[in-house]
């Protein structure tokens, strides 16, 4: 797995990897930050994935939010004397699902690219984001943050290019899922030649007079991230979740909530009772949906699209149709065979409207990316396969509706099985993905 992760990365990220691969073996490379209390100022060390914060020393929970995507800085060792400049760069990490003829190939993408054009800065930060602990950044003087002149969407269209299948003559459809983008800035400074300010060693040689890294645009000064305290808006109960978790709930009026803007929001949730076993809920987004170019909104409709070989039960001919998405983190390959299944299984219920009273595993993977895998899954169900790969690329999904929506599995000594619909889940499988 690890071998795999680093063919992904570029040449420089590679240097190193003799000395990274003993340290850190099998595992998919998370950074840390260093971070502070709100409330008491005590000193703690996050994950990329923490979204759920609690105080080890005042038991404050605090939920981290930002806007659009968080903003984190390198440690420095410059001179006292030197001016310090931060220098952009864009961080993207995730799953890359690519639809080709014939297949659809998976892989993860864990890549650092510049947010401002120069040959003069590294074109990547390598490792460094992996294995130093960063800060959130402060953005405040004396320091100058440079202001990044590469959109998020150009960047993501250098990805889709970079790791277009080399094997693909057509390239159908990709989609980004589980991705986390963040923004990440690099010390340097200038004393005749330019300096990194991590190992305060020059990388350029020397500057001309012409060269005056003073007129590059400078950022304006804001962390942009925010604090929310996590009382249920409607009874004011302590919400729960885990430390990645995206969606927290409360146990007293079983509501389930979403961080929006500067509060949460309210989420349509629903549980499938179990039996009367050891079970752990596991989250699905289930969408309903307009799809453009095929008929599919009905049952029987998925019966004939997916040539399943079985009769449609009295009653069920005009049972509308819905998309079935985890919403909880899995390797790839899973995470899209997942998908299929529940959809053409199509649970029926009976559903309860809120949340069960059991063990609910976290929700770490969001609407938005369960939205992504919608043409995907269509990709994968309906047969024969280059029927829907010749409009693929025109189809278009869109939801009209959505619910969050808890099945139970049963608790076995290495996986999780739901015994109604035959899918089996590993519990070590579930155990990596919470890096991905």
């Amino acid at each position: 797995m690890f071998d795999v992760f680093l063919i992904l990365l570029n040449q420089e990220d590679l240097n190193n990897y003799g000395c990274l691969k003993k340290r850190f073996k099998e595992t998919i490379i998370q950074f840390q930050i260093d971070y502070q209390c709100p409330q008491c100022g005590a000193p703690a060390v996050l994950e990329e994935t923490d979204r759920l914060f609690t105080c080890e020393f005042c038991r404050v929970k605090s939920y981290l939010q930002t806007k659009r995507y968080f903003r984190y800085e390198l440690p420095d060792k410059i001179p006292a004397h030197q001016q310090l400049v931060f220098l952009p760069y864009w961080r993207f990490k995730g799953m890359l699902f690519s639809c080709i003829p014939g297949k659809i190939q998976h892989q993860f993408v864990d890549v650092s690219l510049q947010a401002i054009q120069s040959h003069l800065f590294p074109s990547s930060l390598g490792f460094r984001s992996q294995v130093l602990k960063l800060k959130f950044s402060r953005q405040a003087p004396p320091a100058r943050y440079l202001q990044h002149n590469l959109s998020l969407k150009t960047v993501m269209q250098t990805l889709r290019r970079r790791y277009k299948p080399r094997d693909a003559r057509v390239l159908i459809h990709q989609a980004f899922i589980g991705d986390s983008v963040s923004m990440i800035y690099a010390p340097f400074y200038v004393d005749k030649y330019l300096y990194d300010g991590v190992l305060n060693e020059p990388i350029s040689p020397e500057l001309t007079y012409d060269f005056n890294i003073h007129t590059l645009p400078e950022a304006k000064p804001g962390s942009g991230i925010h604090f929310l305290a996590t009382l249920c808006p409607y009874c004011g109960w302590d919400l729960e979740g885990q430390r990645d978790s995206l969606v927290l709930h409360c146990t007293n009026c079983t509501s389930v909530y979403q961080p929006e803007d500067r509060g949460f929001s309210k989420l349509s949730a629903a549980y499938m009772p179990g039996p009367d076993l050891p079970l752990r809920y596991m989250p699905f987004w289930r969408f309903k949906a307009d799809i453009s170019g095929l008929k599919l909104a009905t049952y029987s409709d998925l019966v004939r699209e997916a040539n399943l070989p079985k009769v449609v039960p009295p009653g069920f001919a005009e049972a509308p149709f819905h998309f079935w998405s985890p919403a909880f983190k899995i390797r790839p390959q899973f995470l899209l065979r997942l998908s299929q299944n529940v959809t053409v299984s199509q649970p029926t219920g009976p559903f309860q409207s809120g949340i069960p009273r059991g063990k609910m595993h976290q929700v770490n993977l969001s609407l938005t990316e369960g939205i992504e895998s919608l043409k995907l899954v269509l990709a994968g169900i309906v047969k024969p396969r280059n029927k829907v790969e010749t409009i693929l690329a025109d189809i278009q999904v869109k939801p009209k509706s959505y619910i969050l929506v808890y099945l139970p599995f049963v608790e076995k000594h290495h996986d999780l099985v739901q015994p109604d619909l035959g899918i089996a889940i590993n519990k070590n499988m579930l155990a990596h993905a919470k890096n991905l």
